[in-house]
């Protein structure tokens, strides 16, 4: 087992504890293997009733996915061992989801890309005041995934085109507000809440009710006009150009964020959230995001994006299709088109 997850059982009640604190518990293939078997150990055994899903020590819930394991896949083995890991964690994302038992996941700091695909499938979602929530992939050439098409497409006001296109994050008052959180709880009231669900796992609701409080003012409802009325379009063209004609203040900074972002990949995730509110089914949504996945992590923005951003950190990328208007429908309907019968999605044990 993976030391960089932690695996317990206390009792009635199953715990996978992140433990990777220098890299933030970002996701290695190796932990969602980790994860995955446990949950399907614990799925079949009656003597689990509830599982927590929470992050050992340090800073953060879970920063994401393993960025730099999934650009040097890009280059140097044609995005093999990259599209193997979205395949598997994508296939954990969607056992999280389907779980016949609660889960309770603690989202008590750092919660982005990855880390939101492991939190939000929960049953129960907890926000504290160290819950920072974002999918900031359109900023090194990747899309919202790990189901994140299913979660922000059914957000009211284009809120989740608005956190889609812009990576905005949220604090635990704003992640409440907008639903993504089930709880919120103050940081210091969380060991008694993991020790009373220990004790009584029939009583998660109960429990985390008592001991939840009312988060404070949600800075982003003051802009929930503002941003339905901007980000209205599944049209990228249309939005920049709603925010070009406002010339408030907040419209500057929305665009001027925008302006940074890969063209490409702004465009794949309006399709995509537009795609995903039609679905039925959570797993049809998992097989369309690894077939972007597939195209876009080969695609030229993602190693650019990544090296602008996280290695040489001169935030300069070069992107390619370098305006919107580049980015064609052609492009896009590539992106988004079927693999090869044999090489598709399939949930576990499918």
């Amino acid at each position: 087992m993976s030391s960089d997850v932690l695996i317990h059982r206390h009792g009635a009640v199953g715990h996978i504890s992140l433990n990777r604190p220098q890299a933030l518990h970002a996701l290695t293939l190796e932990m969602c293997h980790a994860m995955s078997a446990a949950l399907s150990e614990w799925a079949d055994d009656d003597g689990v009733e509830a599982v927590i899903v929470d992050h050992a020590e340090g800073r953060g819930f879970c920063a994401g996915g393993d960025i730099a394991f999934l650009r040097n896949s890009a280059l140097n083995d044609g995005g093999v061992s990259g599209r193997r890991f979205f395949h598997d964690e994508y296939q954990l994302n969607h056992q999280l989801f389907t779980y016949a038992k609660p889960v309770v996941a603690f989202m008590d700091g750092i919660t982005m890309g990855g880390g939101v695909g492991i939190a939000l499938p929960a049953k129960y979602r907890v926000a504290t005041e160290n819950t920072r929530l974002a999918m900031p992939e359109t900023g090194i050439g990747l899309f919202p995934d790990v189901g994140g098409g299913w979660y922000l497409s059914r957000l009211s006001g284009r809120l989740g085109q608005f956190l889609a296109l812009t990576g905005a994050r949220l604090d635990g008052a704003e992640v409440a507000w907008a639903g993504l959180a089930s709880h919120y709880l103050p940081s210091d009231r969380l060991a008694e809440a993991k020790a009373r669900i220990v004790e009584h796992p029939s009583r998660i609701p109960g429990i985390l009710s008592e001991l939840s409080e009312k988060p404070p003012e949600a800075r982003l409802e003051e802009n929930a006009e503002k941003i339905a009325r901007h980000f209205a379009s599944d049209r990228y063209e249309d939005v920049l150009a709603s925010l070009e004609a406002d010339d408030s203040e907040w419209a500057a900074k929305e665009l001027a964020t925008l302006r940074t972002k890969s063209p490409q990949t702004c465009k794949v995730a309006l399709r995509q959230l537009a795609t995903s509110a039609g679905l039925s089914d959570f797993a049809d949504n998992m097989a369309m995001e690894y077939r972007i996945a597939s195209r876009v992590l080969t695609r030229p923005d993602f190693a650019e994006g990544v090296r602008a951003v996280i290695v040489d950190k001169t935030n300069d990328p070069a992107w390619n299709p370098a305006t919107p208007e580049g980015v064609t429908d052609d492009l896009l309907d590539a992106i988004f088109a079927p693999l090869p019968e044999n090489e598709e999605w399939q949930p576990l044990h499918d």
